[in-house]
């Protein structure tokens, strides 16, 4: 699937880049691999682990508000992985206009520049904070999942097509709360913001292969959204600190007892596979490219919920992954 073709990864440095990175040079021979991110000591430290000397690897300081630079780094590119987001919850209420410029801006810049130089594949990470968004963060990455949705429309004869991905919280990610309960398990008291507090699961790499699927499954204007276990907050605080108290401390602004990934709205347009499901495109002249897909229709007033999960992972489970690594 990606041997022989460009594939640029923008935020490259980051935790997803960098397994995505791994995972890429590892499994294909692609002719390129373009680190887009605008963190020099980050493609620095980066270049040390993928040097250009050894791999087929570029990387280019770039922001993704700058259309210009973004003209410039997609030319000649076949894939483009979109990953670089203002994803802090916090950082992002109190410095909104950072956040639209970075998350909305620049992801219409990337959908302009993608199309401008005929990108073939254009796949976006989204979160399930976009889904019934509370705070800023998940309102801005919304309105991005909009725009790239509606972004095939602006396509015209071109190939470009441009999809999205939505999953939970990352095992280990910046800003992950395992490394935060982790410092805190040497005070010997980890604070719980509730006890009831649900999300759900999903590691790096497990992340990585879902979207290298879609990248095989994607047709243009869709959202896919992996199925994936839901933990509650409470087990993970046992499962890694099992000789600390808890202090429950309050749901702090922006966050939500319990995460969605498809709002019941959404029920209509979303279809069930075995291991994944996929939001169409509102747009009925979309339709036709999902004609040949095989999922069912979920049920009126479906709602993928973290705390109506199915699927959990318990105590003993999340020591496992303690255990093998995964955490």
């Amino acid at each position: 699937m990606l041997n022989d073709k460009i594939i640029l990864i923008t935020g490259g440095t980051g935790s997803f880049g960098k397994k995505c990175t791994e995972i890429i040079l590892k499994r294909y021979k692609p002719k390129k691999l373009i680190i887009f991110s605008r963190d020099e000591l980050k493609q620095f430290e980066m270049a040390q682990l993928f040097p250009t000397e050894k791999y087929p690897i570029r990387y280019f300081i770039g922001d993704v508000r700058d259309k210009e630079r973004l003209m410039r780094s997609f030319k000649g590119v076949d894939v483009v992985i979109h990953t670089a987001a203002m994803k802090q919850v916090p950082a992002a209420e109190y410095n909104p206009f950072e956040a639209v410029k970075t998350n909305i801006l620049g992801a219409q810049n990337i959908i302009e520049a993608a199309i401008d130089r005929g990108v073939k594949q254009v796949i976006a990470l989204s979160t399930d904070k976009a889904a019934n968004p509370i705070n800023l963060y998940g309102a801005t990455k919304l309105c991005s999942d909009k725009l790239f949705v509606a972004g095939n429309s602006y396509v015209g004869r071109e190939e470009t097509r441009l999809s999205i991905v939505r999953y939970g919280n990352v095992v280990g990610s910046r800003g992950s709360v395992i490394p935060f309960f982790l410092k805190k398990r040497a005070e010997g008291v980890i604070p719980i913001t509730d006890e009831r507090m649900t999300r759900f699961w999903i590691t790096l790499e497990q992340g990585v292969d879902f979207v290298l699927k879609c990248l095989e499954r994607m047709v243009g204007g869709e959202i896919f959204v992996p199925k994936i276990p839901s933990m509650k907050l409470m087990d993970l605080a046992t499962a890694l600190c099992p000789d600390c108290k808890t202090q429950i401390i309050g749901i702090r602004p922006g966050e939500k007892l319990h995460e969605v990934m498809i709002p019941m709205d959404d029920s209509h347009n979303t279809l069930e596979f075995d291991n994944y499901y996929v939001i169409k495109p509102a747009f009925h002249y979309f339709e036709r490219r999902f004609n040949h897909k095989n999922g069912n229709s979920v049920p009126d007033r479906f709602e993928y919920n973290s705390g109506t999960n199915s699927w959990w992972l318990n105590v003993d489970e999340l020591r496992e992954m303690i255990r093998s690594g995964q955490i």
